[in-house]
């Protein structure tokens, strides 16, 4: 007799292999930059907690953190994206034939494409429109216009 709980069943088509690590220069870059900004937002916000117990304000304090955490979102997106690590779920393709698994894909891939390309479009329309708006942050003052060309 079998045990249902120490018997893991077969999977339907093998493994897929864990997401190789990040490397080359667009890999380390994005390394470097995300590290920066949770130094950054790691730093700024332990700072002020500091500062409200010893009596020392860090003024804009959330503003620094929310602009490190550009820095940490365009980095991750982008490591995930050159090591093919992003979240996918086969529970209906794993019923396909290899052939059209392969298939769909490369549908899935150009359909994926698409859509960033879209976004793209859609944020530099927006970029372009509020370049010469000099947006800036409420309290230091943070230049937005380079936050939104990272993203």
């Amino acid at each position: 007799m079998s045990d249902p709980i120490t018997d893991a069943a077969a999977p339907l088509h093998d493994e897929e292999p864990p997401p190789a690590p990040v490397t080359g220069i667009a890999g380390k870059t994005a390394f470097y930059i995300g590290s920066a900004g949770l130094l950054l937002a790691t730093a700024a916000d332990s700072i002020a907690v500091l500062g409200r117990h010893t009596g020392f304000a860090l003024i804009g304090s959330i503003e620094i953190v929310q602009a490190a955490i550009v820095f940490i979102a365009a980095s991750s997106m982008v490591a995930v994206t050159l090591s093919r690590g992003h979240a996918a779920v086969h529970i209906l393709t794993d019923r396909l034939s290899p052939a059209r698994r392969a298939m769909l894909a490369r549908i899935a891939n150009l359909l994926g494409a698409l859509a960033v390309l879209l976004l793209a479009a859609g944020s530099l329309i927006l970029l372009g429109d509020l370049w010469n708006g000099h947006e800036r942050s409420e309290l230091l003052h943070i230049p937005l216009r380079w936050f939104r060309l990272l993203m």
